[in-house]
């Protein structure tokens, strides 16, 4: 939960997304009434109110000041408090604070019960009228307040809520006890004390449970926030000065010691080390980092000593953006839970029906008013639709709180529901099945000689190629010689005396002019790479005749674990396309090599989002996984887009979710959590729902006493988030 200091501020004039905190609120009625309360405020467009978090988001349009909002939920029956970027967590309080007064309730309450227990075993303990009624008076209307006032806001703004049934129901059962003592003040008539006392004990203990679980499904939230480095060593100079992380700026030099958390993101500009970035990749081993690669704030430095120069801080770091994404999506409603609220929203008036048709039934049919009483009491208690409220938002909380910490960050909820549907998953190839860097993989002829020839040559060039030569021959140890004469020719290649002799990497075209005489076997070895999607260049002596040396095809290398995420993807019965605007040949190859089922080459990114439509009218729906600008419409016209985080940021804007590594076998893994959440949603709504088609009629036919339909009132709530919370042993495969 969270506390502002101060007054509210007031809403700018642009659309806007407020967010609040909601005190008070028991079950999906409360939530329900919230948001039809804030909906009515004149220029909100909508509002989406969340039991399990307590926070209510509210998007308007025209000036709205704060005040209304929080006036519109005081009206209601709740109370609101603003959240914004200054908020600050409230402290923890111990559990025994909370728990105090159901320890005071059980201790009033267990006289009164054990009485009753040990009569069925036919020990007679029962208290006399006057002390029963001693013991169960604080309990129903002290310790029972809060059950009063909050019925009382309900029924004030024309609603009911779970603290309006559990009111009536004790009040019943107290109310007919105090009139048969009154009634026999001398005798031992049968009376129900016990029956309210226990009600609210349980009550009280289910909600404390409730809440101990419902914060645990927050620890996703708090695992990264406490990633957040309060303090950054800044170099001032020649002179280290700690400050606040609030105070550094971009371009300031950071200063980060072996064992210490980055505080910002940034590049390396000195040192050599290992990095831990476990909790916000994913990635569960250290990352090797040197000068010039990039850092995460809330990454753990292993080993040397950084200086890093500050490109993001606060809310424009990753890690701030992650924590956004997390929360967004936590605070945000399925599809599903809108038929929830729907019925949730006309639930508590059918159960005050049913309730006064079960006593009046009892009570005209039976002249049993006593056990009329008693059956209504039953029904309103066991009818409590807490379990309703939490049914998604919990299983939603842990699910993306759990993925968010393997490196899969699901953007809403709507992303997480609709993944567990995709049958078809479209791939652009560069950079998201390919490293996009492009390798020297063949080169034939002497390889060393010929290496040693090729790398002096492109020493000079900027050419991706020429980079891809030149990590080869450091891979190898081979060094380039000096370059005399280096000439480059656009769009046919490079040339340059090596050891006196002129030589040339060149292209096909250049090799055409040239009309260099070309060797069989150097001919068919170009061919058989060509057909398998490399580019090919040739190595040529030009003196004293033009000669060729050898033949090299460069490629893109495919991620390691790419042909296994294709493999799972068939698995669990998805689809796969490939779509890029690479040649046909090297789309053929890539796709051979995984087993990719549809193949489309030479596509332009306006084109790309035409072909996940047609898939979609063709009645599939749709994933399209990408990482750059290209790729933005295509993710965005998706049923879900899924974006790598070593893209483009535009990417991730345009997707549903966002893979904190670049490995496709995460896209698996995403579709298995949502799969898996999804089923937890429905199996809570099951359970919460077979509470009460079962409870309900048992309790109107006088099967359910009202102690036991407290216990499982209770029982169902906190089996519902107990059964959420068995989310967070998921680990990817």
């Amino acid at each position: 939960m969270t506390l502002q200091a101060g007054a509210p501020a007031a809403v700018p004039e642009t659309g806007h997304e407020v967010e609040l905190t909601i005190l008070g609120m028991t079950c999906a009625s409360c939530s329900g009434r919230v948001e039809k309360a804030l909906r009515k405020v004149a220029g909100v467009t909508s509002a989406s109110v969340n039991l399990a978090t307590e926070k209510a988001t509210v998007m308007v349009l025209a000036a709205v000041d704060t005040e209304q909002l929080l006036a519109a939920v005081d009206h209601a029956g709740y109370i609101a408090v603003p959240v914004t970027d200054q908020t600050v967590a409230a402290p923890a309080r111990s559990v025994w604070v909370d728990a105090a007064p159901i320890i005071v309730s059980a201790a009033l309450t267990l006289p009164l019960a054990l009485p009753m227990l040990l009569g069925w075993v036919g020990i007679d303990l029962m208290l006399p009228g006057w002390l029963q009624w001693l013991l169960a008076t604080p309990v129903q209307f002290l310790i029972g307040a809060r059950f009063y006032r909050a019925a009382w806001k309900a029924l004030r703004s024309g609603a009911g809520n779970m603290d309006l049934l559990v009111a009536i129901g004790t009040s019943a059962s107290y109310g007919l006890s105090f009139f048969m003592l009154l009634r026999h003040p001398h005798g031992m008539a049968h009376l129900y004390f016990e029956a309210s006392a226990v009600v609210i004990t349980l009550v009280l203990l289910g909600k404390w449970l409730e809440g101990r679980a419902r914060r645990q499904t927050g620890a996703a939230i708090l695992a990264l926030q406490a990633l957040r480095p309060q303090t950054a060593c800044v170099l001032l100079g020649d002179t280290e000065v700690h400050l606040p992380v609030s105070a550094v700026r971009i371009g300031h030099t950071v200063v980060v010691r072996p064992g210490e958390r980055i505080p910002v993101d940034g590049a390396i500009i000195e040192g050599d080390s290992h990095i831990d970035e476990a909790l916000l990749t994913g990635e569960s081993l250290p990352v090797s980092k040197s000068a010039g690669d990039h850092v995460i704030a809330g990454s753990v430095n292993l080993e040397g000593r950084l200086h890093i120069n500050t490109l993001a801080t606060g809310a424009e770091t990753t890690l701030a953006r992650i924590i956004r994404m997390v929360e967004s999506a936590q605070a945000g409603k399925a599809p599903i839970q809108h038929t929830v609220d729907q019925v949730s929203a006309i639930f508590v008036p059918v159960i005050l029906i049913i309730a006064l048709l079960t006593l009046l039934a009892w009570g005209w049919a039976g002249q049993d008013w006593e056990q009329a009483v008693l059956n209504a009491v039953a029904v309103l208690v066991i009818a409590c639709p807490c379990a309703l409220g939490l049914a998604t938002p919990a299983a939603m909380m842990v699910g993306t709180g759990v993925a968010a910490q393997h490196g899969i960050l699901i953007r809403d909820a709507t992303a997480l529901e609709f993944a567990h549907r995709i049958d078809t998953i479209a791939f652009d190839k560069t950079g998201t099945l390919t490293i996009g860097k492009p390798t020297l993989q063949h080169l034939s002829g002497n390889e060393n000689q010929n290496l040693l020839i090729a790398a002096t040559l492109q020493q000079a060039s900027e050419h991706p190629l020429a980079a891809a030569v030149l990590n080869l021959a450091q891979q190898r140890h081979i060094s380039p010689a000096p370059v005399l004469e280096f000439k480059a020719l656009a769009g046919r290649g490079v040339q340059g005396r090596v050891n006196g002799v002129l030589h040339a990497i060149a292209s096909a075209r250049w090799l055409t002019e040239l009309q260099v005489a070309i060797p069989q076997p150097a001919q068919q070895l170009a061919q058989q790479w060509q057909n398998d999607g490399l580019t090919i260049s040739w190595l040529l002596q030009l003196e004293p005749v033009a000669t060729v040396l050898g033949v090299m095809a460069f490629g893109d290398e495919l991620k390691p674990t790419a042909q296994r995420a294709m493999h799972r993807l068939a698995q669990l019965g998805v689809r796969t396309m490939l779509i890029t605007g690479d040649n046909q040949s090297s789309a053929d190859a890539v796709a051979h090599v995984l087993g990719i089922d549809l193949v489309y080459a030479q596509v332009l990114p306006d084109a790309k989002a035409q072909l996940i439509r047609e898939q979609q009218r063709a009645g599939h729906l749709v994933g399209m996984v990408g990482d750059g600008i290209n790729d933005a419409p295509a993710l965005a016209c998706a049923d879900i887009g899924i974006a790598m985080s070593t893209g483009t940021d535009v990417a991730m804007q345009a997707a549903g979710i966002t893979l904190m590594r670049g490995d496709p076998a995460l896209i698996a893994d995403a579709l298995d959590i949502s799969r898996r959440t999804y089923n937890k949603i429905r199996q809570n709504l099951f359970w919460a729902f077979i509470y009460n088609l079962i409870g309900i009629p048992l309790a109107a036919y006088g099967m359910l006493n009202p102690m036991l339909a407290g216990t499982a009132m209770a029982f169902s709530s906190v089996s519902v988030i107990s059964n959420a919370l068995l989310l967070r042993r998921w680990k990817p495969e």
